[in-house]
């Protein structure tokens, strides 16, 4: 039997990093993923999917992810059964998640880093702030040399 999710989506709210009696981390969240289609109204649906996360995943989500952030969740569907607090049966379903990925870089989340806390990663492609020249290739003391198009034919 199978059962394999992954979905792409922005996270709704920051995550939320907690600890069971026995230390063992977990990290709630959500994401919003919007449907392909569009309703008979015409609107675009979005559908709201809860995730939890345990041990270094939930730690990296925690870290790593805030609201707003586009994350591909690879996991499980999981369904649980319980009781509400007036005594009523309720069920819900949740993503137990096993890998979670960045689904957008630092650039295309708005801002360096997204306008919120990402941890120190640099921004996607952003130049290294060692102080240090470009390394060979990368703008600076290269000894590659440009192929201009009068030249003709390729080198290869």
């Amino acid at each position: 039997m199978l059962n394999k999710i992954i979905l792409m989506g922005r996270l709704t709210r920051d995550p939320e990093l907690r600890r069971t009696q026995s230390g063992t981390a977990v990290t709630s969240f959500s994401i919003a993923c919007d449907r392909d289609f569009k309703s008979p109204s015409g609107e675009k649906e979005t559908d709201f999917i809860d995730v939890v996360a345990w041990r270094n995943t939930a730690e990296f989500v925690s870290k790593y992810f805030a609201k707003g952030r586009m994350a591909v969740v690879e996991g499980r569907l999981q369904i649980r059964d319980w009781t509400d607090r007036e005594g009523g049966k309720r069920r819900s379903a949740e993503v137990v998640a096993d890998n979670v990925y960045f689904g957008d870089s630092k650039r295309d989340s708005g801002g360096e880093y997204g306008g919120s806390s990402y941890g120190a990663l640099p921004a996607y492609g952003a130049p290294a702030s060692s102080g240090r020249a470009p390394a060979a290739g990368f703008g600076g003391g290269s000894d590659f040399a440009e192929i201009g198009e009068e030249d003709g034919e390729l080198p290869f």
